[in-house]
């Protein structure tokens, strides 16, 4: 039989971090990119080793499996199989998550550490074994020697107290990884600190616990995802009882999992879970922790795509699944997102207890995918003090009944008020809502209306705050006279500011041409010289300020 053939040299192969580079983030992860799409081998090991002391500070086997397979309990009165060799990592100081130490990605093999085993100031050297990558039937040849693939870290962290860490995959920023930067900040972090994300697309399970007031905002809100392929199957739970409950053991299943953490502001991004259909709960997001905040976020997966266990404040976000993809105990107050149901339902299953609110709906879009009329909600007879309000929110095409629920329905609340068709705005038809729900009455119910429309009565007594981020700036424009002009921002805040924009920092007024002068869009109507200058537009509420980049108009 005829030798295989192999790979062009493996120097002709691209790496990150280039050989020989300096000022890498310890946390880098490695990637090889190729002319074509290369496969994963079955075997062979990855090694990295301090280039000092030939130290081997890390090993990844391509022969033990991310994830072993889940056998069957054990009979009764007979041990527990030992465990069978599986990857495993310790992310956010908890062991035991499996994870893929190679993922390729089109043409790009991106090589995945364990976590927090490079240090700062170090140079390492990395080896690949022939086989770890294939294409076709061809085995690359790796890196055997000593000077083929190193690299040296940076000399320093952060300095300790930083209010703001900057995410970039490319290695431009203070970490490259999102799990980098929160491991850095102490828990109970007593100071705001911001982990501003470039934008890019961030492969990583992310888990930290007993972390507070830290900010996570996106560069770009399609442009920076943050997701894995994680799920129950993946990551099954170990121990009981399940993770919702107080003093369990934690799920790790999650692709983005705040645990026993408050104060977490998530801005300006997409949460996703690369979760396949059919691969079991998978959530995008889990909270633990009370008093968080969503705005302007993306959360994408199937199964599970959202689960809230404490105080949650969502708003102008877009969530999607297709079975139970939002649930949990709460409270939780959703405000003007989008709720897309990709499948046959149902949206939601909630789990709130008789120590607090459940999940409430205001100003908020129900769509549903063609052909399908899903449930609302479902429950069973195990939480008696389930809870979902609706109010003024417009729905798609739902099953008539809405809801399914069991048991003592007297303490459960299936409540309406306002609700809309999605595609023509009229009110929608309730006659078939299932019988032990209800509908608020605008007048007979006016009192509990108004508290259900306050957030803080939702979640006990928090009233949230987030103060301005500008996550879309003003452009500059050069426009012919007479044209019209509109400069517009995207401003996340709660509760929401108060605009005023400026021409070359004086406050504009409507009138002359102006309108929107203190909105998030003005107008410019029949542009003249006189209107030429840098704009800038100051968004203000309660909890602070911010003022957008300059932008310049020129009139010609």
């Amino acid at each position: 039989m005829a030798a295989l053939a192999p790979w062009p040299l493996a120097a002709a192969v691209s790496r990150i971090p280039a050989n020989g580079a300096a000022g890498i983030n310890p946390d880098t992860h490695l990637s090889l990119t190729f002319d074509g799409a290369p496969t994963l081998g079955t075997s062979g090991q990855i090694r990295i080793y301090e280039a000092g002391s030939s130290t081997l500070v890390d090993m990844l086997d391509l022969a033990i499996p991310p994830s072993p397979p889940r056998a069957a309990p054990a009979a009764a009165g007979t041990p527990a199989p030992a465990p069978a060799p599986s990857q495993l990592n310790t992310i956010g100081g908890l062991a035991g998550f499996h994870f893929y130490p190679l993922i390729i990605t089109g043409n790009t093999a991106v090589i995945t550490p364990h976590n927090n085993v490079l240090a700062y100031g170090k140079t390492y050297r990395v080896q690949i074994d022939a086989g770890v990558l294939l294409e076709g039937a061809n085995p690359f040849p790796g890196f055997a020697g000593t000077r083929d693939w190193v690299f040296t870290t940076k000399v320093a962290p952060p300095a300790p107290g930083a209010t703001r860490l900057v995410v970039a995959a490319d290695g431009s920023g203070d970490f490259n990884t999102v799990q980098g930067a929160v491991d850095s900040i102490p828990d109970q972090n007593p100071a705001r600190t911001t982990v501003f994300i470039r934008t890019g697309v961030y492969q990583e399970i992310v888990y930290f616990r007993n972390k507070t007031n830290i900010t996570f905002l996106g560069e770009d809100r399609e442009g920076v995802v943050v997701g894995y392929a994680n799920n129950e199957n993946f990551n099954a739970q170990p121990g009981v009882p399940v993770s919702e409950r107080v003093g369990s053991s934690p799920y790790r299943r999650a692709s983005f999992h705040a645990d026993h953490s408050s104060g977490i502001q998530l801005v300006n991004l997409t949460l996703k879970n690369f979760t396949l259909r059919g691969g079991s709960q998978a959530e995008a997001l889990l909270l633990n922790g009370g008093q968080n905040l969503v705005s302007h976020v993306n959360l994408v997966s199937l199964q599970d795509t959202l689960q809230f266990n404490d105080s949650v404040y969502i708003a102008d976000s877009y969530i999607e699944g297709e079975v139970d993809f939002m649930w949990g105990r709460g409270p939780a107050f959703f405000k003007d997102c989008i709720l897309n149901q990709l499948g046959r339902g149902p949206f939601m299953w909630i789990r709130s207890t008789s120590a607090s609110h459940g999940f409430v709906f205001l100003h908020n879009t129900f769509q549903t995918a063609a052909g399908q009329a899903p449930l609302l909600a479902r429950n069973t007879a195990a939480f008696p003090y389930s809870e979902v309000v609706l109010l003024d929110s417009a729905m798609g095409a739902i099953n008539p009944a809405a809801w399914m629920l069991a048991g003592d329905l007297s303490n459960q609340h299936y409540w309406e008020c306002g609700t809309t068709n999605l595609a023509d705005g009229r009110p929608a038809d309730v006659s078939g809502r299932l019988a032990g729900s209800r509908q608020l009455d605008r007048d007979k119910d006016a009192e509990t209306i108004a508290n259900y429309r306050n957030p803080a009565y939702v979640l006990g007594g928090w009233t949230p705050r987030l103060a301005p981020l500008i996550i879309e700036q003003p452009g500059a424009q050069t426009v012919t006279t007479g044209q019209n002009v509109t400069m517009t921002a995207t401003v996340a805040a709660v509760p929401a500011p108060a605009y005023q924009w400026r021409r070359n920092g004086v406050a504009l007024q409507d009138g002359a041409g102006i309108s929107g002068a203190t909105t998030p869009k003005l107008i410019l109507s029949n542009a003249r010289a006189v209107l030429a200058g840098t704009y800038t537009v100051v968004a203000t509420n309660d909890s602070g300020s911010a003022t957008s980049n300059p932008a310049g108009l020129t009139v010609r």
